[in-house]
C-alpha cells in the first residue's frame, strides 16, 4: 500500500505538467494522461506474459506454433502490437512526432480489441512533443508491473480527485478496496458461467473474479462472461481499459441506459450464475415511479417520500433487490453495502421475506477506514441460491471489526494471509474442511520456507511443525528470536566506526523487517488454529458465529429488533482478558493518588499567588 501511494505521488506529479504546461482543461486531459497508464501497464503484464510463454515454448521440440492473442489472454495480458509498447515509444528519436505514435499506437490496439473502439484517447497531439516525452518517460515506473491488482482502477480514483472533482464527488461512488473485492471472490467463488457487476465503475469485480479463476486452475477468457452497468461514462471506459490490460472482454454498457436502479441493460434478470458489486450507498433521488417500473423487486418495493423517490435506505434496498433477482437458481452473490442496512426498520419487512429465502449465505462486518478516500464501516452481503439443506437454516455472521492490518492511521486493511483466515471460516460452515487442512499445509510450507531467516532453536521449531498447537510454540521462539537479533544488531553498529555505522545499521535492520514480517505471518496461522484447531467449526464470542433463522426472526414481541443481519447482534464481544489486576482495590489507589495530587495542586497555586503579591499584582 505504502508503495502504491509512492506510485501514485510520483504520477501525478507528471500529470501535473499537463494542468501547468498545456492549454487542456481538466476533462481533455484526465483520459490522455490515464491512457498513458493504461499502455504502461498493459506493456508490463504483456512482458512477463511473454516471457511465460517463452518458457513454454522452449520446451517444445520441432516447429513452434506462432504465439496468438489468445495465449496472451490465457495469462492475463492483451496483446501489444509491436509500434504500440511502451518501450517503443520511450526510445523514438528526438525528431518523431511522439503525439502522432501514441495515437496510432491507441488505434492499433483498439482495432485487435473491438471492446476498446471509440474508448482509448485519440489527442496526444495537442500535448506537445516535449511534454509527451517527458509524460511518458516519467510513467514508466516498475511499480506498473504489478500483477494481479487492480492499479488502473486505484490510480484512476486518485487522479479523478485531482483532476475532475465534480465527476469524483458522486456521492457513494468510490473504488472498492482490494482487500474488500478478494474477500467477495474467496466467498463466491466465480468458476464458470455470467458474472454481472451492475455498478462495476472502473472494473476492479471482474479482474480479481479473473485472477480468481486462474488460480484455481482455469481460464477466465474460456470460461466466464462478464457483464456491467456503470452511467459514469468515464467509468465505463476505465473498465473496459482495464478488463483489455488483463487479457479479458467483457459487455459493459454506460450512460442513462446504464442506470440499474431503471434498466436492466443487459436483460440478465434471474440469469446470473455469480453478482458481485460495490454499489453507490445512500442515494436518495430514486424515481419511485421508474423504479417500481424497471422490476428487479422480488423482496418488495420501497415506499415513497413526499417528493415520490426512494429515500436512501430504501435505495440500498432497491440494490439488494436487484442482487437477488439477479441470479439463477444455483447463483451466488457479493456485495458491499452500509453497514445501516443490515437493521433498517423501514426496510423490515423486505429482510424478513429475504432471511425467510433460506439464501443469506454469510454477513461480514467490516468496520471503518477500509476505503480509500472515506471513512465509514460497511457489511459485506452474500447470498447462495445453490445452499445445501443442511446449510438452508443457518446465517454464518463474521464480525471482522477487530481483525485487519493498519497500513496508517486512516486506511486498514486485510493481508493476503488475513483473507485466507476469514475464507477458512467459511470454508468450516460450508463443511468444506479440506480446504481449511490446504491452507495449514500452506502456513507449514510458509514456517519452513522463514526457517534459514531465523536460524538456530527457532529454525528448528519451525521446520518441525507437526500438529497445528505446534505454530504458537515456533511464533514464541520467533518473538524471542527477534529481540535477540535487534539486541545483537545493536551492539554490532555500536562497535563499528561511525562512518560504517549507518550502512551496517540499513542492513541488519532490513534482515530484523524481513524476521518480523515472517513472525506476523506465522502469528495468524497461530490466530487461526487457536480457534478451529485441526478443522472444525466453533461459535468464537466477537468473531463468529452460525445462527439459524429462529434466532434472526428474535422476539416477535419486539418487533423492531428481529430480522437484524447485523453480525454484532449474534457474535457478540470477545471476552476480556484477566490482568490479574482487582478492580476496586485499584481504584481506591487511584482516589488516593487523585486527592494526593489535588493537595500538591493546591499547594502550589498558593506559592504562586504568594509570588504575585510579592511583586505587588
Amino acid at each position: 500500500m505504502a508503495d502504491i501511494r509512492k506510485l501514485e505521488s510520483e504520477l501525478w506529479e507528471a500529470a501535473d505538467e499537463l494542468r501547468a504546461n498545456s492549454k487542456l482543461t481538466s476533462q481533455q486531459y484526465c483520459m490522455p494522461v490515464l491512457g498513458l497508464i493504461f499502455l504502461r501497464y498493459a506493456w508490463g503484464r504483456f512482458k512477463r506474459a511473454d516471457e511465460q510463454i517463452e518458457a513454454e515454448r522452449a520446451a517444445i521440440t520441432g516447429r513452434k506454433p506462432p504465439k496468438q492473442a489468445a495465449d496472451y489472454s490465457a495469462k492475463g495480458a492483451m496483446f501489444i502490437p509491436e509500434k504500440a509498447r511502451y518501450d517503443y515509444l520511450l526510445n523514438l528519436p528526438d525528431g518523431a512526432d511522439i503525439g502522432k505514435a501514441v495515437n496510432e499506437a491507441m488505434a492499433s490496439i483498439a482495432a485487435i480489441n473491438p471492446s476498446l473502439e471509440g474508448v482509448l484517447p485519440d489527442t496526444y497531439a495537442e500535448l506537445g512533443n516535449d511534454l509527451l516525452r517527458s509524460v511518458i518517460r516519467v510513467f514508466n515506473n516498475p511499480a506498473l508491473d504489478e500483477e494481479g491488482d487492480d492499479i488502473i482502477g486505484r490510480i484512476y480514483e486518485y487522479f479523478l480527485g485531482k483532476f475532475a472533482p465534480a465527476v469524483a464527488s458522486d456521492d457513494g461512488v468510490f473504488f472498492t478496496p482490494k482487500s474488500l473485492v478478494r474477500m467477495i471472490m474467496n466467498v463466491i467463488e466465480p468458476s464458470r458461467g455470467k458474472m454481472l457487476d451492475p455498478a462495476c465503475g472502473s472494473g476492479g469485480m471482474f479482474v480479481s473474479a479473473s485472477d480468481y479463476v486462474r488460480e484455481q486452475g482455469g481460464n477466465p477468457a474460456e470460461t466466464m462472461m462478464f457483464y456491467g452497468q456503470e452511467k459514469v461514462d468515464y467509468n465505463a471506459k476505465l473498465c473496459l481499459m482495464n478488463m483489455a490490460v488483463h487479457g479479458m472482454q467483457g459487455n459493459i454498457k454506460s450512460g442513462d441506459d446504464a442506470n440499474t436502479f431503471y434498466n436492466d441493460a443487459h436483460a440478465l434478470d434471474g440469469k446470473c450464475d455469480f453478482v458481485a458489486a460495490n454499489p453507490p450507498f445512500n442515494v436518495d433521488k430514486v424515481k419511485h415511479a421508474k423504479a417500481l417500473d424497471a422490476g428487479r423487486l422480488p423482496l418488495g418495493a420501497p415506499k415513497a417520500n413526499k417528493k415520490e423517490e426512494v429515500s436512501a435506505s430504501g435505495a440500498n434496498y432497491l440494490w439488494i433487490n436487484y442482487f437477488y433477482s439477479y441470479l439463477k437458481d444455483t447463483g451466488r452473490a457479493g456485495f458491499v453495502m452500509a453497514s445501516s442496512a443490515t437493521d433498517s426498520n423501514s426496510e423490515r419487512a423486505q429482510r424478513r421475506k429475504l432471511v425467510e429465502t433460506g439464501h443469506v449465505d454469510a454477513m461480514i462486518y467490516v468496520g471503518n477506514n477500509f476505503f480509500y478516500t472515506k471513512s465509514l464501516p460497511c457489511t459485506l452481503w452474500f447470498f447462495d441460491k445453490g445452499k445445501s439443506e443442511e446449510l438452508l437454516d443457518k446465517v454464518l455472521f463474521i464480525d471482522a471489526q477487530r481483525y485487519h492490518t493498519a497500513v496508517s492511521t486512516t486506511l486498514n486493511e486485510w493481508t493476503p494471509w488475513q483473507l485466507k483466515n476469514l475464507s477458512a471460516i467459511v470454508w468450516l460452515y460450508r463443511g468444506e474442511t479440506g480446504k481449511y487442512h490446504d491452507l495449514i499445509e500452506a502456513y507449514k510450507d510458509r514456517a519452513a520456507e522463514v526457517a534459514p531467516l531465523f536460524g538456530g532453536d527457532a529454525a528448528e521449531k519451525l521446520l518441525g511443525i507437526d500438529g497445528v498447537e505446534d505454530f504458537a510454540i515456533a511464533h514464541e521462539v520467533m518473538l524471542g528470536a527477534i529481540e535477540a537479533q535487534k539486541d545483537a544488531a545493536k551492539a554490532e553498529v555500536d562497535a563499528l566506526p561511525k562512518r560504517e555505522q549507518k550502512k551496517r545499521r540499513e542492513t541488519l535492520t532490513e534482515v530484523t523487517e524481513r524476521m518480523e514480517s515472517a513472525a506476523i505471518e506465522i502469528g495468524e496461522a497461530v490466530w487461526l488454529t487457536e480457534k478451529f484447531g485441526e478443522g472444525e467449526y466453533a461459535d468464537v464470542a466477537g468473531l463468529c458465529k452460525v445462527a439459524k433463522r429462529a434466532e434472526i426472526r428474535g422476539d416477535q414481541s419486539a418487533e423492531k429488533n428481529s430480522w437484524s443481519l447485523t453480525p454484532g447482534a449474534y457474535v457478540g464481544v470477545p471476552p476480556v482478558e484477566d490482568d490479574g489486576v482487582d478492580f476496586h482495590e485499584r481504584m481506591a489507589e487511584i482516589h488516593s493518588e487523585l486527592l494526593e495530587l489535588q493537595r500538591q495542586s493546591n499547594g502550589l497555586m498558593a506559592v504562586i499567588d504568594h509570588n504575585f503579591q510579592e511583586l505587588g499584582l
